[in-house]
Formats: C-alpha cells, sequence, structure tokens
C-alpha cells in the first residue's frame, strides 16, 4: 500500500502487481484526462468525486464505487476533503464480463473489502490474496448499479456553459433564459440535446440538479443549504424532487 500525497508521483502501470491499493486525502484534485493499462475501482469513503468521459460525467458519493475498465479516459476531480481509495487490477485478476464503465452500490461488506485491499502491501503473494478477492468479486458483481452519469451535448456552446455550471458559476436556467445566453432557438437547443443525451433539455436539466445536489450534500451542505443553492422553493419541494428520482429522502439516502 502506499498513502498517495497530492505532490506524489504514482503511475500503477509503472508497478509489477497484479493488484495495487491506495490511499489518500485530498483538500482538491483534478488528476487531468489519463487512462490506464490496468482497471480501476475508485471509492470515497467521504467527500464527493466527479467523473469526466469524453461526453459524459458521473457522480460519486461516500455510497458508490466506480469501476474504470482498463484504457478508459477519465477525469477524476474531487473537492473539499475526499478521503480517496483506489484499488487497480491486471486483466488477470478480473472477470472478462468487467469491461464497461459502472457506478456501483457498495453495501457494508464491500466496503470493509475496498478498505483492506486498499492498504494491502504490493507485494503480497497471490495465494494470500484468493480468499479476499473472491468475496470481492462476489459482491462487486452483486452490487446493483446506479445511473448518475449524464451525457453531455458535444455542441462546443452549450459544452461551454455545462463547465461553467459544473464550475458553481452558474446554474442551467429554464429553456427560454438559455436561448438568450446560447443565441440558439428553442428548437434548435431541444434538438441537440434529444439527439445527443436522449433527453429533453428540462429532463436533462432535471438530472444535473439531482448530480449536484448529491455533491453539495456529500460535501457536508444541509439540505436548506443545497435547497438555496438549487434554486428550489422550499426545503420541502427539494426533499419532494431528490425522492422522486432516489426513491427517499437526501437524510435516509446518505445514512
Amino acid at each position: 500500500m502506499a498513502f498517495i500525497s497530492k505532490e506524489s508521483y504514482f503511475n500503477p502501470d509503472e508497478i509489477k502487481a497484479a493488484v495495487i491499493g491506495i490511499a489518500s486525502n485530498f483538500t482538491y484534485h483534478d488528476s487531468g484526462l489519463h487512462h490506464h493499462d490496468m482497471a480501476q475501482l475508485l471509492f470515497a469513503p467521504s467527500g464527493c468525486m466527479t467523473i469526466n468521459s469524453d461526453n459524459q460525467q458521473s457522480i460519486l458519493p461516500p455510497t458508490m464505487a466506480a469501476w474504470i475498465p482498463p484504457y478508459f479516459p477519465h477525469r477524476i476531480t474531487m473537492k473539499n476533503v475526499v478521503a480517496y481509495r483506489s484499488i487497480y487490477f491486471d486483466k488477470s485478476v478480473f472477470p472478462d464480463n468487467s469491461s464497461e464503465f459502472a457506478i456501483l452500490n457498495v453495501n457494508g461488506l464491500l466496503r470493509e473489502l475496498i478498505e483492506r485491499i486498499s492498504f494491502w502491501p504490493w507485494n503480497m503473494s497471490v495465494d494470500l490474496q484468493k480468499n479476499t478477492l473472491s468475496i470481492f468479486w462476489e459482491e462487486f458483481h452483486s452490487a446493483p448499479k446506479q445511473n448518475l452519469t449524464l451525457l453531455v451535448p458535444r455542441d462546443i456552446r452549450i459544452k461551454h456553459h455545462v463547465e461553467l455550471w459544473n464550475q458553481g458559476k452558474s446554474m442551467p436556467r429554464f429553456l427560454k433564459e438559455f436561448t438568450k445566453e446560447v443565441g440558439a432557438s428553442e428548437k434548435t437547443i431541444a434538438r441537440i440535446f434529444l439527439k445527443e443525451t436522449g433527453m429533453s433539455y428540462q429532463e436533462w436539466r432535471q438530472q444535473w440538479r439531482l448530480q449536484k445536489s448529491i455533491e453539495l450534500l456529500a460535501e457536508g451542505r444541509n439540505v436548506r443549504e443545497t435547497a438555496y443553492d438549487l434554486e428550489f422553493s422550499s426545503d420541502s419541494a427539494f426533499i419532494e424532487f431528490f425522492k422522486k428520482y432516489q426513491r427517499e429522502t437526501p437524510h435516509k439516502y446518505f445514512k
């Protein structure tokens, strides 16, 4: 295991081990766009991460882990304090049917397994890893997948605004207001979103607000602050919105 600081150089592809675990705490981190020859399981016991790849972005709260297959280009950003766990797997030790990016629910057992493997010595023999890895893969494959990935339109005018929204510099407005910011008609914007994301602009806007609410809550904002930041009319309106998509209140979701 290596406890990685922000300034540390680390490249799993340069380490001769089938399973490589690392742990760290970051106040802020931007990995830049990159990929690995190895597969990666990414998990944060506290804090929140955002994963971007090409035209999609995913949110990773403390209740979930991301499976990143080999050669998958991705960029990870973290804000505030994030307890970071990452496990890299050589292609020889993970199942063939784990070749797609996925966000997984993490139950108590899977959480403890991730924690244990993250602190393994890199030179541990394969024989000593077998039993734990067997249970890990069993839990991994039974973990429910979550849809916390949002497609982002490739149109440069819209992509620029999404970047500003993600940086907290503005909020997605209603379609009529957004047309004035972009300088395109409602029909054009609606067509772009439907073609490139499979959703109407309003549906996409609601999914963006859901992702942002999970990020804010995971960073320690309370319901009132989150409702205010995302321009809901009241705390109760935000809670009902959250329940509509996640089937439980923010409090139960994070508990």
